[in-house]
């Protein structure tokens, strides 16, 4: 029943046979029949059928919950049986604002020498998206805001605290301030983070307490591009310290604290909630802690 369980996760999750059967490796003939089977055995229809994917019914989405925990316990028998037969090994996928990406290596670095049979892949996303993602088993951890938005039923270990900074070219307004307000950087052309981005949602949050509103002339959802601009000296953006620290310091570029709040919000690893994690989880949970030790993030 195991793999007609991860066939239903992935068509829940694809919402289309075609695509489901894709992913799966299958045929679409094989993926409709193994769903077939699934609901002869539970005795419920799982899935509304016409020429095509019409949602799950009720049952359907009792058993999505059903199968996510069934699915997610029997991974996490088989990868403890393989660390006990091989040591640490495999593949984590993890997902990560882009505010946070920078900090990943000083996890996946220490972790992998130390387990040099783990790889790694590495995906920028939304937070509400991460949070989809563990929820669909699809990847085994996120890096996160973790006091802003419901999180749910996850574990978390805080990483780093972010401090906002102006960050602009030598030479331009503001840029020979000690400090800013959130007021006053409202007054110059900025590049923001995309409307979709936690970290969009708290900038607006303190520019609207400031009695402002963001009026970004460029928006995009890369940390890249947004720095690229800053150095062109035509935009200026609203940058976490150590995000803007992470692509190097350089004499054209300014990082003022932005004041009137000095605001401050925590990120952190999050992983979903399960007794026992995988080996790789917890090895990985273990890791962001000692990282965690270091930032002296409490």
């Amino acid at each position: 029943m195991i793999d007609k369980l991860e066939m239903f996760l992935v068509l829940a999750r694809e919402r289309h046979f075609g695509r489901a059967a894709l992913e799966c490796g299958v045929t679409q003939p094989t993926l409709s029949a193994a769903i077939r089977q699934l609901e002869e055995q539970l005795g419920v229809m799982l899935v509304s059928r016409g020429s095509r994917f019409q949602g799950l019914t009720p049952e359907g989405q009792r058993v999505l919950e059903w199968a996510r925990r069934i699915v997610g316990d029997a991974r996490t028998m088989r990868e403890e049986m393989r660390a006990a037969r091989k040591g640490l090994s495999g593949h984590i996928r993890l997902a990560a604002i882009p505010t946070t990406l920078a900090m990943v290596p000083m996890i996946t670095a220490p972790f992998q020498e130390k387990h040099p049979d783990v790889t790694f892949s590495v995906l920028s996303t939304t937070s509400l998206q991460i949070l989809a993602l563990l929820e669909n088993l699809e990847i085994d951890a996120g890096l996160t805001y973790l006091e802003n938005e419901p999180l749910g039923r996850v574990t978390s270990v805080p990483l780093q605290i972010e401090r906002y900074h102006l960050v602009t070219a030598t030479g331009t307004p503001l840029s020979d301030r000690e400090t800013v307000t959130w007021k006053e950087v409202s007054n110059v052309r900025l590049c923001l983070l995309t409307a979709d981005m936690q970290n969009r949602r708290i900038v607006n949050q303190h520019l609207s307490e400031a009695g402002v509103v963001a009026e970004p002339t460029l928006e995009s959802n890369s940390m890249i591009v947004l720095f690229s601009h800053v150095r062109t000296g035509r935009w200026a953006s609203i940058m976490p310290f150590n995000v803007a620290k992470s692509f190097g310091f350089h004499d054209d570029i300014k990082m003022i604290p932005i004041v009137e709040p000095d605001a401050r919000h925590t990120v952190g690893l999050v992983a979903t909630h399960r007794e026992p994690f995988t080996p790789l989880v917890s090895a990985l949970l273990h890791e962001a802690r000692i990282l965690g030790e270091r930032n002296q993030v409490q």
